[in-house]
C-alpha cells in the first residue's frame, strides 16, 4: 500500500509541476515587468516613436542617431528581459555613426497589449513597413537572444541589408525541451519561433554570434543554424563567456562591427 501512496504522491507532484510550467510559460518567456523596471536614462537627442498596429495596438519605440544616406539603419530586437531603450543605447554605443531604432515588444510598457511569440513576430513586419513607408532606407536587423527569432522572422518576410543573430536558438520548442526535459513541452508550449525554418531558404547576409559558456541558450541550440543559413558571412563564438556577460566583451563588439562593415561593403 505504501508503494501506491508513493506513486500517487509522485504523480500529483509531477502533474503540479507540469501545470505550473504550462500556466506560467508566458511570464517566464516574456517578463515584461522586469524589462519595464530597467528603463535607462536616454540622451536629450533621443526621439520617441509610436505606431499603431492593424489590430489597434500601440507600440512605443526610440530612435538614436541621425538618418544616413550611406549607412544602414540598425533595427534592434532585444532579449526577453531587455528594455527597448537599453537595446537602442547599447547598439548606438557600438555604432555611434548609425541611426538606431528599437521598439518595446507588445505588452512591454509603454507598449500596449499582451506579449506572445505571435505578436512579437507579426509586429516586426508592422515596424519594418512603418519605417520604410516613412523613409525608404537600408535596414540591418539585430536580434539578441529571443529577439534573434523575431529578427529571423523579419528577414524571412522582408528584404534586409543584413541580419545579426546573437545567441540564437534553432527553435523555441527545442530550447524548451532543453530546459524542461521532464515535461511534455511539445504539447504544452503555446509560443513558437522556428528560427531554423525561417533562415533556411533566405539569402540575407547573416552573422551568427554565440557565447561559449551560454547555459540559457546552449551552443548546441545555435549549432543547427550554421548549416541552415545559406549566406552566413560571419560565424563567431566568443570564448569564455556566458549569455549575459557576452555584451561586455571587446571581442563581441569587434564581431558586431565586423558584421556591419561586411554588410555595408556588400550592399548594392
Amino acid at each position: 500500500m505504501w508503494f501506491l501512496y508513493l506513486f500517487l504522491g509522485a504523480a500529483l507532484l509531477y502533474a503540479g509541476l507540469v501545470s505550473f510550467a504550462a500556466l506560467s510559460q508566458t511570464k517566464m518567456l516574456f517578463p515584461a515587468q522586469i524589462a519595464a523596471a530597467n528603463r535607462p536614462l536616454l540622451p536629450g537627442s533621443a526621439e520617441r516613436l509610436e505606431l499603431t498596429t492593424p489590430d489597434g495596438g500601440r507600440l512605443a519605440g526610440v530612435r538614436l542617431g541621425a538618418p544616413s544616406e550611406t549607412k544602414p539603419l540598425l533595427l534592434g530586437f532585444g532579449g526577453n528581459a531587455w528594455n527597448a531603450e537599453a537595446v537602442a543605447l547599447y547598439l548606438h554605443g557600438l555604432f555611434p555613426d548609425h541611426e538606431v531604432i528599437a521598439f518595446h515588444y507588445r505588452g512591454y510598457p509603454p507598449s500596449s497589449g499582451e506579449p506572445s511569440a505571435r505578436t512579437l513576430l507579426d509586429d516586426s513586419i508592422v515596424i519594418f513597413d512603418h519605417l520604410q513607408q516613412a523613409r525608404p532606407r537600408k535596414i540591418v536587423a539585430v536580434g539578441l537572444s529571443i529577439g534573434s527569432g523575431v529578427a529571423a522572422y523579419l528577414a524571412h518576410h522582408r528584404p534586409l541589408t543584413g541580419l545579426i543573430l546573437v545567441t540564437p536558438f534553432d527553435s523555441l520548442k527545442a530550447l524548451a525541451r532543453e530546459h524542461f526535459a521532464w515535461a511534455p513541452t511539445g504539447l504544452l508550449l503555446r509560443h513558437h519561433m522556428p528560427t531554423i525554418d525561417l533562415v533556411r531558404d533566405r539569402q540575407t547576409p547573416t552573422a551568427l554570434i554565440a557565447a561559449e559558456r551560454d547555459t540559457i541558450i546552449p551552443a548546441r541550440r545555435s549549432e543547427p543554424l550554421r548549416g541552415a543559413i545559406p549566406n552566413l558571412i560571419l560565424d563567431r563564438t566568443i570564448a569564455g563567456v556566458g549569455h549575459n556577460d557576452l555584451y561586455d566583451q571587446p571581442a563581441f563588439a569587434q564581431a558586431m562591427r565586423e558584421a556591419v562593415a561586411r554588410f555595408e561593403a556588400d550592399a548594392p
